[in-house]
């Protein structure tokens, strides 16, 4: 009863402030107020690891918006004026972060000015502070400081328009309001810290920049609170759970995609909008919940969606009445935009392939997808066919899941299609019948050179003649090795990782240099079906788009797929075992000197230096994700992730030694089959699989180095032999450089004598150790099988 008191109060207030447009419109309007500017001295402002001293200077809030101050200005433009902030990150991975971009594992930092926007408590907070202090009032700086700053506090509620609605129309909004401070550095120049409770990890510093005309932005790090970190606050949980993907699509004149998108939404609490991300090229034009017209709230903030890491848009359903916990309804989404873009000669390309919907947080639904197109046209997509006829120039296509995926995708092209099956699996590859404009060959130019100077002849011009154009490449010319070699993998990932989710898998081109693995869908870049003689690409590349993309595509199927990374800083973990299971592929079919030389490839890539002098290894850890391409390093997360991932699972399959391996994965499958897992849950489950009495039985060491750490060693092995047989004592220590003192690596040692060979593990750094032999070894190696990742 007192909940259904309250959302009935609360529907009460939502309806009197009007509509969430009104509500934004009067958030934009909002200005300082100068009666509302205080003369303030030593007011501290705590929020989570960050305490801020307003040390001396003007604080000046905003009027209102619907009753909730939620702008302030700081100004230490006086005489002796100044202000400080403190923060201390609470773990040496991000410790490192914030070095790299001001010099400093800490944040102490003087600051003039501060524009604090926010939705917790923060205003109560400082009233109380000003009232206790007596601080007096200062209209007249109020009036100035209002002039100089209400543009840019125009400006930043441009950035948290949609979180401020959202904040503001919610019931529990005492306890999941944020705090977000833009700061004027003296030493660092501008910087932000946001603290937010929506988030599973909420305290974020950094800064928005620019680097050759890309934005981006840089996180200088980012941790779980410490109210979070010591039990006090319940970390944030999934708010709004989604089933039963009903989408029906038409793809019309010029193939701009219009859709309808009916989703079974279930609150977890209370809520008076529903949140949803869709990409920036969609916009949504209608809703329904519960067959009741709804609003929508939709609006675009480079900021906020820097901040939050991806690549949509968030907006918000507003449904008549706030929704109580656990009442499922149906939303309706009436969505367009144009998602398929033209790539020349007949050839599409499929932008925002996974958010062309509204999604949230990709959670795992059944998926019901009807299409019409072009009946020129061939269309692919998620699941299993369920219909396909033809109704004038129009096909239309039904599409089913069988069982629930995370995110559902689809691709279009004139194609042409092989099929091809192996172990209970069918592979349906499609191919252009035409190469994309960008692969399409140029005309060479012949210039013919003019006469020689002697004998004197009257001198003619340069004269340039355009010869044909060679042939274009077949788009189609590894289509059915392409096929084969799929259908064998799916095979082949089946019997190590465990059933797939569907038993049908469409391979379709793609163009650019990727690809990506959805449920039962792949998209494949156009460079793997082509002739390697004909590819434009260096020929280091080849073996990536013959032989490691589309099986690593096809790996997504387990890791993604079935198996989820938990959050960002798990992200890794998917793409590090795909690329890991498509070298696994590659050894079955050209052996181990292959995947030796596809490792130095990577090797080679992870120790090149840029032009400061840093290797790409050096960006960050792993655990960073795409924090890791940033303005320093805009180039370092797709090598990390992929290529020292690669390595990571590869020198845990040398500590586990492959059978141990092989159950490894099995179990990982088996234990998180459509769950998400985190980093420490793979390092225990790896740790689990170790040989008996192993070093670093819990591979902390392992993870600390390789996963939260940075560095690529160069090993030297020292030796010392002592004694006659047969009692010989071989005394082993390996040396390590190019790393922290911190770091440390198990590096196995080969040792040869006339009876056989003997392998022994060894700390790098560490002391040495001592080995027993009846005889002088004939010869001892270090790391022979090249099982760590060393210069």
């Amino acid at each position: 009863m007192r909940l259904a008191a309250a959302l009935l109060m609360f529907a009460a207030a939502a309806q009197a402030a009007g509509t969430a447009a009104d509500l934004a419109a009067t958030i934009r309007a909002n200005r300082l107020d100068p009666d509302e500017c205080y003369r303030v001295r030593d007011l501290v402002v705590t929020r989570e690891d960050a305490r801020i001293y307003l040390t001396d200077g003007y604080l000046t809030f905003a009027r209102p918006a619907s009753g909730a101050h939620i702008y302030a200005v700081f100004s230490a433009e006086v005489e002796g004026g100044d202000a400080e902030i403190l923060l201390m990150p609470p773990d040496r991975s991000e410790r490192l972060s914030l070095a790299s971009f001001t010099k400093s594992p800490a944040l102490n930092e003087h600051f003039r000015d501060a524009l604090f926007v926010f939705t917790d408590d923060t205003y109560r907070e400082m009233m109380d502070a000003i009232a206790k202090a007596e601080a007096r009032k200062s209209p007249e700086m109020g009036a100035a400081l209002a002039r100089q700053w209400n543009d840019a506090l125009g400006n930043i509620s441009l950035s948290f328009s949609t979180r401020l609605v959202q904040d503001l129309l919610d019931p529990e909004r005492a306890t999941r309001g944020f705090f977000f401070g833009t700061f004027t550095g003296v030493t660092v120049g501008n910087f932000d810290l946001m603290i937010d409770p929506r988030a599973r990890v909420q305290v974020t510093l950094g800064r928005l920049t620019r680097r050759d005309e890309v934005a981006y932005y840089d996180v200088w790090c980012h941790f779980t609170g410490r109210s979070w970190r010591q039990g006090k606050r319940a970390p944030a949980t999934q708010e709004l759970a989604l089933s039963d993907y009903r989408i029906d699509s038409t793809l019309g004149t010029g193939l701009r995609l219009s859709s309808v998108t009916k989703v079974r939404a279930t609150p977890a609490r209370p809520l008076a909008t529903l949140g949803f991300e869709i990409a920036h090229q969609m916009r949504v034009t209608a809703a329904t919940v519960n067959g009741r017209p709804a609003e929508v709230y939709q609006r675009e903030s480079l900021r906020a969606e820097l901040l939050r890491g991806g690549v949509s848009t968030v907006f918000l359903v507003i449904p008549p009445q706030p929704l109580a916990a656990g009442q499922a309804v149906e939303v309706e989404l009436q969505h367009e935009g144009e998602v398929v873009i033209p790539s020349g000669n007949g050839v599409y390309f499929v932008g925002a392939r996974g958010a062309w919907y509204p999604n949230r947080e990709l959670q795992f639904a059944n998926y019901d997808l009807t299409f019409r197109h072009p009946k020129a046209l061939t269309l692919v997509s998620t699941g299993d066919l369920v219909e396909e006829r033809v109704e004038g120039e129009t096909k239309v296509v039904r599409r089913k899941t069988s069982n629930p995926v995370r995110l559902a995708g689809f691709n279009l092209g004139d194609y042409q299609s092989v099929t091809a099956s192996a172990g209970g699996y069918t592979v349906e590859v499609y191919a252009n019948r035409r190469v994309e404009a960008a692969l399409q060959p140029r005309a060479p130019l012949l210039i013919s050179p003019p006469p020689p100077l002697w004998p004197r002849t009257q001198r003619r011009p340069q004269e340039i003649v355009a010869l044909p154009p060679p042939p274009a490449p077949n788009p189609a010319a590894r289509l059915e090795q392409l096929a084969a070699e799929i259908a064998d993998s799916m095979d082949f990932f089946a019997a190590r990782f465990g059933p797939a989710p569907m038993k049908r898998l469409t391979v379709s081109p793609i163009p650019g240099k990727f690809g990506q693995g959805f449920p039962g869908l792949i998209y494949l870049s156009t460079l793997s079906y082509i002739d390697p003689r004909y590819r434009p690409i260096q020929s280091a590349q080849q073996t990536f788009f013959s032989e490691l993309l589309h099986e690593h595509e096809v790996s997504h199927q387990w890791w993604g797929n079935v198996v989820t990374a938990d959050g960002y800083q798990d992200s890794w973990l998917m793409e590090a075992l795909a690329n890991y299971s498509s070298i696994l592929y590659l050894e079955k079919k050209r052996g181990p000197r292959a995947v030796d030389q596809v490792l130095a490839g990577f090797r080679d890539h992870l120790v090149a230096k840029d032009e400061a002098g840093r290797t790409l290894e050096s960006a960050g850890p792993i655990t960073w994700g795409l924090r890791l391409d940033s303005s320093n390093t805009p180039l370092a997360w797709q090598v990390i992730t992929y290529e020292k991932g690669a390595w990571i699972i590869h020198m845990l399959r040398q500590r586990l030694g492959d059978a141990a391996f092989q159950k490894m994965l099995f179990e990982l499958v088996q234990r998180y089959r459509l769950q998400s897992i985190t980093t420490p849950e793979f390092q225990k489950l790896a740790a689990s699989f170790l040989p008996p009495k192993s070093v670093d039985p819990d591979l902390e060491a392992f993870f600390d180095s390789w996963v939260y750490g940075t560095g690529v060693p160069e090993l030297k092995l020292n030796q010392v032999v002592k004694g006659k047989a047969p009692a010989v004592t071989l005394q082993l220590s390996v040396t390590q450089t190019e790393v922290g003192e911190s770091f440390s690596a198990l590096v196995p040692v080969e040792i040869q004598s006339a009876k056989g060979k003997r392998t022994v593990w060894l700390v790098s750094g560490d002391e040495p150790v001592s080995v027993k032999l009846p005889a002088a070894p004939l010869r001892v190696q270090l790391d022979p099988a090249h099982a760590v990742l060393r210069r």
